[in-house]
């Protein structure tokens, strides 16, 4: 089967673009120009010599255009990046973040001058209350891994006020990385709980390993294998009966959204992610968000200030008799949480159910149609990401990466690699809800045709990408010893 390749034919430099060019008499600086600067600009200011091209403004735009098009976008690529949740988002919501009425305002400004803001802040807070059945929210982490240092930081000084010595955080081998952090630096000893053969949490070695010294439990739902732990129930209850608290790692909230809340599976303190879950680019389309929700026994442990009300007035409440104080410059990311806001009121409470409902589809799709070709990481229905193992392709002499590199040949960014950990060579794909079908086929059949070709034409994989501007590099020596120093061509 033949698949139109992602041809991307190189730019040049703009060091190396024509030094003198005819149009650019019509939009640069002129000789005489600069003969003026040079009088009131000291000399010492001025580079001589500098080989920098003469170009029009056609040719610049087109230049950094074109370079633009180089790199891999939401816009023009399919994104299937397992426990990230790269989703398209409207960009309705962007436009209205951009909105004169809200860049301009100011943190400094007075209560009775950003009344309109606060608002939003509030009812955003009501709203994710609702969907998780936490308390109230905070809304100054700067990303994920910022909430979960906040929710570790409540759970300690929540022991700490009841006078509870609790020196440890029961984390699943299977969780993401950040967890395990942002424990440590909260000062807690991390014990890990095995995944059993279907990928969920084994209960009886949690039963073992949680005694009166652990703290919490810090858990995603679905897990990193895209699975709902089934006895959810049952780990609450086991954590809960030895006085532990139970921490909720939103980043797969995107499959539950609207259908379960975490309060109900037993949870204390969530984490959301805004920039995924609800509405903001991920991956260099910042700035991040999280909102950390709690139950009503940590409320007076939230960083301040948070939102309040008064009949008519809304207002900073700093008055947290526990307060772990303020964890970040200001009030929180605002454009975030403001894109948050509409994207929510736009969707409303059926449109929550559907993005959880199309997630859960399009995953299993894929999972049902790659199935015969690539091992699922288990055999239980997954939720929002299948993970793959690519173990029968690296008998054959080909690795997940290989398979990854592969994809951007055929203009599809490479799933998540290697992670969870817990599976060999693994493959994580998020489809998420804003994929169609006819987008999905085509990822299906590509995955489908690179299978067919670690038969007949392993080199082809093994030299991936074949068509990018960069080929395959040393990507750790790259991110060690980046070579950051221009070289003028033939040097």
């Amino acid at each position: 089967m033949e698949f139109k390749k992602n041809n991307k034919v190189r730019e040049e430099l703009i060091f190396e673009k024509p030094i003198t060019s005819e149009s650019a008499n019509f939009f640069s600086t002129s000789l005489d120009e600069i003969k003026e600067a040079k009088e009131f600009i000291p000399s010492k200011f001025l580079r001589k010599d500098l080989p920098l091209p003469s170009l029009g403004e056609p040719e610049v735009v087109r230049h950094y255009t074109n370079l633009s098009r180089l790199n891999f976008s939401i816009d023009a690529n399919f994104y299937p990046l397992g426990s990230c949740t790269m989703k398209y988002n409207p960009k309705v919501n962007e436009d209205i973040a951009q909105k004169e009425e809200f860049i301009f305002l100011h943190p400094y400004q007075e209560e009775k001058y950003v009344q309109g803001a606060l608002q939003i802040m509030y009812e955003l807070n009501k709203i994710l209350c609702e969907i998780t059945g936490m308390r109230q929210f905070s809304f100054q982490a700067s990303a994920g891994a910022h909430g979960e240092l906040i929710g570790m930081l409540i759970i300690k000084a929540f022991h700490a006020l009841n006078n509870d010595k609790r020196s440890k955080v029961i984390i699943p081998d299977s969780a993401h990385g950040t967890n395990p952090a942002s424990a440590s630096m909260c000062g807690f000893e991390t014990v890990v709980v095995r995944s059993t053969k279907e990928g969920l949490v084994d209960i009886d070695e949690l039963n073992k390993k949680t005694d009166d010294e652990v703290a919490a439990m810090m858990l995603t739902n679905p897990n990193t294998l895209g699975l709902f732990e089934e006895q959810i129930l049952d780990i609450s209850n086991i954590l809960h009966k030895k006085g532990a608290l139970l921490y909720y790692d939103g980043a797969n909230f995107n499959a539950l959204m609207g259908i379960v809340k975490p309060s109900c599976m037993g949870f204390d303190v969530i984490h959301l992610n805004l920039h995924k879950t609800f509405s903001t680019p991920h991956g260099s389309g910042g700035p991040g968000a999280a909102a950390v929700g709690v139950v009503n026994k940590l409320v007076e442990f939230l960083p301040v200030p948070i939102v309040g009300k008064e009949k008519d007035r809304f207002y900073f409440n700093y008055n947290l008799n526990h307060t772990i104080g303020r964890v970040k410059a200001f009030y929180g990311n605002f454009s975030v949480i403001l894109k948050s806001y509409a994207y929510l009121l736009r969707i409303g409470r059926e449109g929550i159910k559907r993005v959880a409902y199309n997630s859960v589809l399009n995953a299993n799709y894929i999972k049902e149609k790659l199935k015969e070709y690539y091992t699922p990481a288990s055999i239980r229905q997954c939720m929002h990401e299948v993970v793959f193992s690519c173990s029968k392709q690296k008998n054959k002499g080909i690795t997940a990466l290989d398979i990854a590199k592969r994809l951007i040949d055929f203009g599809i960014h490479p799933p998540t690699m290697y992670f969870p950990l817990i599976v060999k060579e693994a493959l994580m794909v998020e489809p998420t809800e804003t994929e169609s079908k006819d987008t999905l086929d085509r990822f299906i059949n590509i995955m489908i045709a690179i299978d067919e070709e670690i038969e007949n034409h392993p080199e082809r994989l093994k030299n991936a990408p074949l068509t990018a501007p960069v080929r395959r590099v040393n990507e750790v020596k790259a991110a060690r010893f980046p070579n950051l120093r221009w070289e003028k061509p033939g040097e």
